[in-house]
């Protein structure tokens, strides 16, 4: 009897899995969650590392800024690295082993950002970027401004809440006072005027709370989204019309839900599927035994009948002798 196994029917099914496109149909991979914060002073040297995926279908390895989306430096297998101009006179590489290390000399206030490492491969001509760790960078200036800010990051996830404090050094109780968001979107997120008049913009309409005390105010931004990732600025109009800016500014990071919650949840999207399938195949496979079964039985049926016909014609011919 001839035994047909479900096995490389299900083996075939989570050999699949892992290509299978998100809901959006994008075939994006995230490797590494966890996040490295830099806090450098202006005209410091910092080193940034990227591990690389180091196999045969790996293409290239990026290195960008997230807010605007800017690539600073590209390292491909096939053709010369390609560095961004407003980078390229203070930028150095060192493509050892597994790590491609840039090195940024002289860094500026306006370095300050988030730093992400991707990788590209190519697999059966389809195209796989993959995300891996990524860097805060806060860059502080060294001369001392009208305002301090803290903190000058903030590591959140989604729905969750943070405070960002502004100090003004030199108070007249006149100034009027702003959390300004600089570099995905040139928002004015809150505006306090010294008559305690208060504008808060839509993004954070009820999502935002503040308190005022003298010198100082405290900003609490709730429920937090992806979108909300930026660099957040204390900023006031002195009483003198003179306009200062905070010198380092709040840099908040927003990650939505992990990976591998979304892992799971496309798992068990195709558990069915896998349950149904090993159902089928344990079906057929006993829909076969017992065919096979029926065939060996009749099969010894006949055989026997003809050993029984044999056996009585042996019989009548001696009888007849």
């Amino acid at each position: 009897m001839q035994w047909t196994s479900p096995l490389p029917f299900v083996y075939l099914l989570f050999l699949l899995l892992p290509f299978f496109r998100g809901q959006n149909g994008e075939e994006n991979k995230i490797t590494d969650w966890s996040t490295d914060i830099i806090s450098v002073w202006e005209g410091d040297t910092i080193n940034l590392t990227c591990s690389k995926n180091s196999s045969e279908n790996e293409v290239g390895t990026q290195l960008r800024i997230r807010a605007p989306p800017t690539n600073i430096i590209y390292f491909s297998t096939k053709y010369a690295p390609y560095i961004d101009p407003a980078f390229a006179n203070r930028t150095k590489y060192l493509n050892e082993g597994t790590n491609l290390t840039i090195t940024v000399h002289n860094v500026q206030k306006s370095d300050s950002n988030i730093y992400l490492c991707i990788h590209y491969s190519v697999v059966n001509e389809r195209h796989f970027k993959e995300f891996g760790k990524a860097v805060i960078l806060v860059v502080k200036a060294k001369s001392s401004g009208v305002i301090e800010q803290s903190p000058l990051s903030v590591h959140a996830q989604q729905g969750e809440s943070t405070n960002i404090t502004c100090v003004l050094k030199s108070s007249n109780g006149d100034e009027e006072i702003m959390l300004l968001r600089l570099h995905r979107q040139l928002e004015k997120v809150l505006y306090v005027l010294s008559q305690n008049t208060t504008t808060i913009s839509p993004t954070f309409a009820n999502r935002l709370e503040y308190s005022k005390q003298e010198k100082k105010l405290v900003i609490t931004l709730h429920n937090l989204q992806e979108n909300d990732t930026d660099i957040y600025v204390c900023a006031a109009v002195l009483k003198n019309s003179s306009f200062s800016v905070s010198e380092s500014g709040t840099m908040v990071l927003v990650k939505g839900e992990k990976q591998t919650a979304c892992s799971i949840s496309s798992l068990a999207i195709y558990i069915p599927i896998i349950v149904v399938a090993l159902l089928l195949s344990a079906l057929i496979c006993f829909i076969l035994n017992r065919i096979n079964k029926k065939k060996f039985v009749q099969k010894r049926k006949i055989d026997g009948v003809y050993e029984d016909m044999s056996f009585s014609s042996r019989s009548n011919t001696l009888v007849r002798n």
